[in-house]
């Protein structure tokens, strides 16, 4: 008997990604994933991201408008989407072949799965993996995916993790308020709900780059994750993911003095 593969939705969100986003739209409709729908919403790109988007209108749906940021474009993507899986997928990241189709048998034959994230490489603006001893700590800890664990630390990849349509009308959108740990803030609420589940294989590639939020901005990204944590955890369970956040901290310091 054929495998039902479920419907999968992909949102993009974008504002002046021209160097990336045609990777990623590639990488996206290059899955082949035969029940797909993907959706870019483009806040207003001033550069030739919307020339690049129209290059593959007639396999995605795009929406080009200014918007009140990425978190915004992201919850207006799920609120058009249709799929029974859903995901979104930033202008510079990238999934790894046959991604997609991995995600889908697994939910076909886990019904009991509500969402589901796997392994994810970091790269620079080149596409080279960088940050290979960070990626191996977070798996550790991804590995055991406890809920407690990720009330302390993150150790869930946005760009590989997805959950279905049923997940996200009980457990509502994305936060608009938040700017850097909208995707922390949702793992922390499906996780209270749900247990996560965890595919054994690379699925996606997070891109660092100087202009991305992770590659400048990773102080700040820092202190809203506390602001997050403080939400859900408990004072024991804050006080170790204060302690985390401040090694955290050091290890960014070092790692930006040996890089620059």
């Amino acid at each position: 008997m054929k495998q039902h593969l479920p419907r999968i939705s992909i949102v993009t969100p974008s504002l002046n990604q021209a160097d990336f986003i045609e990777k990623t739209i590639q990488s996206v409709l290059g899955q082949h994933y035969p029940d797909l729908e993907y959706l870019v919403i483009d806040g207003g790109s001033t550069d030739s991201t919307h020339e690049i988007i129209q290059k593959y209108d007639r396999y995605l749906v795009s929406i080009s408008e200014k918007d009140s940021g990425q978190t915004f474009a992201i919850n207006k993507g799920l609120h058009q989407s249709t799929g029974d899986i859903l995901a979104f997928l930033s202008s510079d990241d990238v999934y790894e072949p046959g991604a997609l189709l991995a995600v889908g048998e697994y939910f076909s034959k886990h019904l009991d799965a509500m969402w589901v994230t796997g392994l994810c490489v970091n790269i620079n603006n080149k596409g080279d993996e960088i940050r290979k001893a960070i990626r191996l700590y977070k798996n550790i800890w991804l590995s055991i995916h406890n809920y407690k664990v990720l009330l302390v630390l993150n150790y869930v990849s946005q760009p590989a993790t997805f959950w279905r349509r049923k997940a996200l009308e009980e457990v509502g959108y994305l936060d608009e308020n938040l700017y850097f740990t909208m995707d922390y803030e949702y793992w922390l609420r499906l996780g209270k709900n749900y247990p996560l589940h965890v595919i054994n294989r690379n699925l996606a590639r997070f891109r660092i780059h100087p202009n991305s939020k992770s590659g400048s901005t990773s102080h700040s990204q820092f202190d809203e994750e506390f602001q997050v944590a403080g939400r859900y955890a408990n004072k024991v369970l804050l006080l170790l993911h204060r302690i985390h956040r401040q090694l955290n901290i050091k290890i960014y310091r070092i790692m930006m003095h040996i890089s620059s």
